[in-house]
């Protein structure tokens, strides 16, 4: 590759890299000027869209900037559909071991992990339209999880319910569908959904209010000084690589585009897009604090090793590397279960590609083109593997030494390794060439 080309490539990556780092060192928290004046210090912070890993990441850097600042309350804006148990738990864990006091507003819906974490703050108000409720526990392709899962979810549930004093009953219908509770006015067989009416009759929320407004008038925090926290750039980009829909693609992107660019001359768009979705993968995770340095350094050393394959011999250092790429990957996942999946269908994507571009490329395009040998050593370019001597066919000779049935015989002065028909033929004997075969030459003794 010329080296201009190179240093663009290079300038390319350097420009990506620290557009992507910036926003994570800067923090888009916006203060409302507007009610000043009473002293108090509030953190608004939304919980918005699937809860994954990337949102325990923002929730864990606001809430530590709150406890900083000296923040009075907290209140968390939530509207979301759910998302990961395991990013829930933490996130619930988080919350609930917080020394400021929360308020879960749910704005539209909170449901299955939503409707966790609002239970583990202290007061729960919602929206006129809100729901909260809908928390059984589904796999990603839809389908119900285990029983084991479902029932581990359940006493999960009923657990963050009790310990806010609230009836853990509504807690397990919502996420057990098999409880009816013939008071609500809900099909039999589905999980428990409440309204804010519902919730407020049984003590799963203090309060309906219109808005944001209203609710800091039924906390007593009117005149506070309010504080909007939103996520950075960098924490978005996290929360959309973490979700697990996200990463299969974005490892397949990556396969794709570095089978491509092995067929492909020099160094283009396919390894580009291959690069760049592979480091946007471990951007993403190490941004919601899955991946750590470990995993970068191992990441490094495994396409340290694939590249040395291609000049040392033994196939080791390819099967090293693509064990330490692959061990990368598992350490920055969320979910094990999940992250084999994902590179399950990497490796498929990785494997239809290559066969079809070996069917209708082969092995002489690309980086192929300098590991395969492609001189032959043709007749029509002078190279012959044996020499014919047809020649000889006809010509008699002295047998030179004993040939049992083989020797040495001397043919038009010209010492030749010859075989006899299967007799034994004394030394200084006439012979006679009968056939040549190859490279045997047959004599027949006079």
């Amino acid at each position: 590759m010329p080296r201009k080309r190179l240093a663009l490539y290079f300038s390319i990556y350097i420009v990506i890299i620290i557009s992507l780092l910036a926003p994570a060192f800067g923090k888009t928290i916006h203060a409302d000027t507007d009610t000043q004046g009473g002293g108090k210090l509030i953190y608004v912070i939304p919980i918005k869209n699937d809860i994954e890993r990337g949102l325990e990441a923002f929730l864990s850097r606001t809430t530590s900037e709150a406890i900083e600042k000296g923040a009075d309350h907290i209140i968390f804006e939530i509207d979301t559909p759910g998302g990961s148990v395991e990013a829930a738990n933490n996130i619930g864990t988080l919350i609930a071991n917080l020394s400021i006091p929360s308020t879960s507003f749910v704005v539209s819906e909170a449901f299955s992990a939503g409707s966790y974490i609002a239970l583990h703050t202290d007061t729960i108000y919602m929206a006129p339209r809100a729901r909260i409720g809908a928390s059984g526990v589904i796999n990603s392709d839809g389908t119900a999880a285990d029983k084991k899962a479902q029932s581990a979810w359940l006493k999960t549930m009923t657990s963050a319910a009790e310990a806010g004093g609230r009836d853990p009953l509504y807690a397990a219908a919502m996420a057990d569908a098999s409880i009816d509770l013939p008071e609500f006015d809900a099909p039999t067989g589905e999980f428990l959904t409440l309204t804010p009416q519902e919730a407020l009759d049984v003590g799963y929320a203090e309060g309906i209010v219109q808005d944001r407004t209203e609710l800091l008038y039924e906390l007593g925090l009117s005149n506070a000084t309010i504080i909007q926290s939103e996520p950075t750039l960098a924490e978005n980009i996290a929360r959309f690589i973490t979700n697990p829909i996200v990463v299969p693609i974005l490892l397949s992107l990556a396969s794709l585009g570095l089978i491509l660019e092995l067929y492909s001359p020099g160094f283009g768009v396919p390894g580009s897009v291959g690069l760049l979705s592979l480091a946007l993968f471990f951007y993403g995770h190490f941004v919601a604090g899955l991946a750590g340095m470990e995993a970068i350094i191992i990441l490094i050393l495994g396409i340290a090793l694939l590249i040395a394959e291609f000049f040392v011999p033994g196939g080791i250092l390819g099967i090293l590397g693509i064990g330490a790429i692959i061990g990368s990957l598992f350490m920055s996942g969320a979910n094990i279960g999940h992250m084999m999946t994902s590179v399950a269908i990497a490796f498929l994507v990785a494997v239809i590609a290559s066969v079809i571009l070996f069917k209708r490329i082969g092995l002489d395009k690309g980086v192929f083109r300098h590991v395969i040998l492609k001189d032959r050593t043709t007749t029509e370019l002078g190279y012959v593997s044996n020499q014919n001597r047809l020649d000889l066919i006809g010509m008699e000779g002295i047998a030179a030494t004993a040939l049992r049935p083989s020797g040495v015989a001397v043919i038009d002065n010209e010492r030749v390794d010859v075989v006899t028909e299967g007799s034994f033929i004394q030394k200084n004997t006439p012979i006679k060439v009968v056939k040549v075969e190859g490279v045997r030459v047959i004599v027949r003794g006079l």
